[in-house]
């Protein structure tokens, strides 16, 4: 593990000079380098000090790299106005170091320490490079819930230290007290978002620039969910008793949201809402505390983290051109942009759960363990994926078909870049389904 943090040390002298590319570059060969290391097996690899990977770990990490790596391509507009572009590879690398070091820690509360840490650079994104006023209200939204919730995690720890005389994961006994489960666990039902404190999230995003919500919407949100893998362990016995709330929360939370994204205007708050109602069924798949919802949780963390990201980077594409991220505005775009419709198809296509998409394989598992907990939520599943799938064709054709906007002017119909830079979050959505059982070990 110390050879990569070493790696990720030597990248921040880089930030001080203007090697924007370079930067991106050595986010790739940390991706080859972390694949070839890693020894494929079941328990902890790689240690050092508090630092481990195991596949949770290493899909998590993996995700995290190929996300920062995508977001120096989708800001190219920072590095050619130079706005602050060398502060802007400073802040990103430093995400990376606080994520890399959230997902390999084996101590709790070396994982707490930088699950906080990685507030403040997210924080610094919106409030430096956000489009409008309002994105200080965003961040503090965001700051602020993020800080109420992980303060009874800090006495949690306290009690877990108390009993136990250590923090590391491996040496941790199971708990039966309501009070403690609760204390861990709110944190990461702000951070999944789950319905009820989910409001930071659509603000955060919408007032974030093209980067913050790709790391939001990529990891940020998986944080929440990757603590509940490493912990529901603990909780085996005071879960089965309580998490009934917290299930029927997400799948009522889930299936109203739903239909809130059907009367969004603004295309960014569309997509930003539908992963409140995607990570509505992670939870409650994960609350299940069966096989199939931890793999299918896992799964659709991964799936949305790449069709989510690719999804604003859709939306910010139209925004460059046509400076307003407005459905009124943003109509028979396939008459302008043909080939970047096929790139709106096929990531809305994913959003719905088609095949052969990684969502499809999450969401059949999540379903699964949703059910064999309880016949009667069938209901709300099917009209989960049903309105899902309504809002993602209500965002595709009303932004690709219609009457087109008359105050257009002349634009490029798509860069290299931005194609690109599409294919990189559609191909690995779509080729890991044909290699699905990887993730099953």
């Amino acid at each position: 593990m110390m050879k990569f943090i070493m790696f990720m040390f030597f990248m921040i002298p880089l930030c001080c000079y203007n090697n924007f590319w370079m930067l991106q570059f050595l986010f790739f060969l940390m991706i080859l380098f972390f694949f070839f290391t890693f020894n494929y097996t079941y328990y902890f690899s790689n240690i050092s000090y508090f630092f481990g990977c195991d596949y949770l770990s290493f899909f998590m990490i993996l995700l995290s790299f190929w996300i920062c790596g995508l977001m120096y391509m989708a800001s190219e507009k920072i590095y050619l106005s130079n706005n602050y572009s060398l502060f802007f590879s400073l802040v990103v690398l430093l995400l990376m170091i606080s994520l890399f070091f959230t997902f390999c820690s084996m101590n709790m509360f070396v994982f707490y320490l930088f699950f906080e840490m990685s507030l403040i650079p997210t924080l610094m994104l919106i409030l430096g490079w956000g489009y409008q006023p309002e994105r200080i209200q965003a961040g503090m939204y965001m700051f602020m819930y993020t800080l109420f919730g992980s303060f009874p995690m800090m006495i949690s720890l306290f009690y877990f230290y108390k009993m136990n005389f250590s923090l590391d994961l491996f040496f941790l006994c199971e708990v039966n007290s309501f009070y403690i489960y609760i204390c861990t666990i709110v944190v990461f039902l702000v951070k999944m978002p789950m319905y009820f404190v989910h409001l930071w999230l659509p603000k955060a995003h919408v007032e974030a620039p093209i980067s913050g919500s790709m790391i939001l919407a990529g990891i940020m949100l998986k944080l929440g969910g990757y603590g509940f893998l490493r912990f529901m362990k603990i909780f085996l016995e005071v879960g089965l008793k309580f998490n009934f709330t917290l299930i029927s929360v997400s799948l009522i939370g889930g299936l109203i949201i739903s239909l809130v994204c059907l009367r969004q205007m603004d295309m960014k708050s569309l997509v930003a809402y539908s992963s409140v109602s995607h990570m509505g069924l992670v939870l409650a798949g994960l609350m299940t505390m069966n096989l199939w919802g931890y793999y299918g949780a896992f799964l659709m963390m991964i799936a949305h983290g790449l069709c989510s990201s690719g999804l604003f980077c859709l939306v910010n594409i139209s925004y460059e051109r046509l400076l307003s991220r407005s459905l009124f505005l943003n109509k028979g775009l396939i008459n302008l942009m043909p080939s970047m419709s096929l790139w709106w198809f096929l990531l809305c296509s994913s959003n719905t759960a088609a095949p052969f998409s990684l969502n499809l394989f999450g969401e059949i598992m999540l379903i699964n363990s949703i059910i064999s907990w309880s016949w009667l939520s069938w209901m709300f599943l099917f009209l989960i994926s049903f309105f899902g799938a309504a809002y993602s064709l209500f965002l595709y054709s009303h932004s690709q078909h219609g009457n087109l906007y008359q105050g257009l002017f002349s634009f490029s119909l798509g860069s290299i870049r931005e194609f690109l830079l599409l294919f990189m979050h559609w191909v690995p959505l779509n080729l890991i389904f044909i290699s699905g059982d990887i993730f099953m070990y």
